[in-house]
């Protein structure tokens, strides 16, 4: 079953409608650059009040490992995903870690080899400007190829307009959007474009599997 991760969650209201649409996981930006950064301490409010049946991705770039386990521990995240340039043996933590990588060409699916203890790699959109939430696709054959090293989570620029072709074609272990399912306001969910992507995410992947 295809896993759905709605990442940059920043309050409660749009957690919980992520949950009661069947997202599978939450994705919590602790980056302070993104415009989805949330405090330790608002996360945690979150994470305590959802049911236990749905994972909780920490997201982290390029902070130092000792902070990552000590937001990790006090939160209660069940997973960790790593979306900056953190070496290999940084990925060895006492739980999960989901791997992202942004990519634009073949090539860059090369370091993954490297990374033995990850359990996903999520595949990005790159930009020299931003880490994340671009709003733009990448060549999704490339997502394709990635499959041969490992699960993957497919993210860039996907919304409801093209989240059920994506899936029809990549056929990845899940999918993760942030920007895709936003108003106006960043880091604030359009409730409406979230059920969109959920429903249709799960209609790309039933129909695959007919």
């Amino acid at each position: 079953m295809l896993k759905i991760k709605i990442c940059g969650i920043t309050n409660i209201d749009d957690a919980t409608a992520a949950i009661e649409y069947g997202a599978d996981a939450l994705g919590f930006v602790f980056y302070p650059k993104s415009p989805r950064y949330i405090t330790s301490e608002t996360a945690k409010t979150i994470i305590s009040s959802l049911p236990p049946f749905v994972k909780t991705v920490g997201v982290f770039v390029d902070k130092e490992k000792k902070e990552v386990e000590q937001i990790t521990s006090y939160t209660g995240l069940d997973l960790i995903q790593f979306h900056g340039s953190e070496p290999p043996e940084y990925c060895d933590t006492s739980r999960k870690v989901i791997k992202a990588l942004r990519v634009k060409e073949l090539s860059d699916l090369e370091p993954l080899k490297r990374y033995k203890t990850a359990s996903a790699f999520l595949l990005d959109t790159y930009s020299s400007e931003t880490i994340g939430g671009t709003g733009q696709i990448f060549n999704w054959e490339i997502a394709i190829e990635a499959k041969k090293l490992g699960r993957i989570i497919l993210a860039g620029g996907l919304t409801p307009e093209n989240i059920e072709e994506a899936v029809k074609l990549v056929q990845p272990y899940g999918v993760d959007v942030a920007s895709g399912v936003e108003g106006s306001i960043k880091g604030r969910k359009d409730h409406k474009k979230l059920r969109l992507f959920i429903e249709r995410a799960r209609d790309g992947s039933l129909r695959h599997n007919l």
